[in-house]
């Protein structure tokens, strides 16, 4: 198979590692600085799921530099905030039969890439694994809290197209399986993600950390609290009928089996970059405009990483 890793960060190296070890066709696209490294070193992933290293096939800054055009798959694994100008840019040089596979964060990426690829083209993933950028082109995978799911919220493709895309991807380390009810698993890794991410980039702790306080307890539950009011008001199901039984599975299940993983967040933050809050909290907070649904702490604590990402944008050391 031919795939297109675009973003080689924590993700896109995993990905992009384990496939080509596996023995497909793997190019790469990134800023300079990351393929540099790779050119160098290649990709490396190690943590929980072994230590691994590969070279990939080509590696290009742009995709009007790429070289090959027919790639079956392409991943995504960019920041939510790029993803409406990379998808605009990819849909004039892929193959009509190319499938985009968004592996991302937070909410919006979908309706971003619809407006420039056609929907029967676009594979949404929920990836929940966790991975940590140790140097460029190196990831260290920490936890997995689940398969990676993939699927077609209108349920767009064949069922035969994906199980294909989920087996080449399981069988290559990361295990994957498909739904027709993606849009469930996204939006569990939404209220997932909005209640450990930005607290864990906040307050500089792991996830197991953030569960430990009593305090920080009470600021998720509220978060988590708000969110499903929202689904409500949307009339978007999820995997839980209510706030009260995701929250008994949030502590049993979801925190203690990624409970040393740092959010990539607390990542950006630390590495100067810009964060997708307005994919998480921010979403919900406008969604609960659009819909007239109060999220008042989403607001605070949005507020608190925006204020935090521009201190450390505008810091003179970064």
């Amino acid at each position: 198979m031919k795939v297109l890793v675009f973003g080689l960060g924590a993700l896109g190296t995993v990905f992009s590692c384990l496939l080509k070890k596996k023995g497909h066709q793997v190019v790469g696209l990134d800023r300079e600085p990351v393929l540099t490294a790779i050119r160098e070193h290649g990709v490396k992933v190690t943590g929980i799921w072994g230590e691994h290293t590969a070279q990939l096939d080509d590696l290009q800054t742009s995709v009007e530099k790429l070289h090959e055009r027919d790639f079956d798959l392409v991943i995504l694994s960019v920041k939510s905030f790029d993803t409406e100008a990379i998808t605009r840019q990819l849909a004039y040089v892929l193959n009509p039969e190319t499938y985009l596979l968004l592996a991302q964060n937070g909410y919006g990426n979908y309706e971003a890439a619809a407006r420039s690829i056609p929907e029967n083209r676009l594979i949404l993933g929920r990836v929940i694994f966790g991975a940590e950028t140790v140097n460029l082109g190196h990831s260290k995978v920490t936890v997995v809290a689940d398969d990676v799911v993939i699927g077609s919220p209108g349920n767009l493709i064949p069922e035969s197209i994906l199980e294909s895309f989920a087996r080449t991807i399981n069988e290559a380390g990361i295990p994957t399986r498909i739904s027709n009810e993606v849009m469930k698993y996204l939006w569990g890794k939404i209220i997932y993600n909005s209640a450990l991410n930005s607290l864990g980039a906040i307050l500089e702790v792991n996830y197991g950390k953030l569960a430990e306080n009593e305090h920080s307890r009470e600021l998720m539950n509220r978060i988590i609290q708000e969110i499903f009011s929202l689904l409500q008001a949307m009339g978007q199901e999820t995997l839980w009928p209510d706030a009260a039984t995701y929250l008994q599975d949030f502590y049993a299940k979801l925190v203690p089996s990624t409970a040393s993983h740092h959010a990539s967040m607390l990542q950006d933050i630390q590495r100067g970059r810009r964060t997708e809050i307005e994919a998480l909290n921010g979403a919900v907070v406008a969604l609960g405009k659009k819909y007239k649904v109060h999220t008042p702490v989403n607001v605070v604590i949005s507020t608190l990483v925006k204020t935090k990402e521009r201190m450390v944008l505008q810091s003179p050391s970064t």
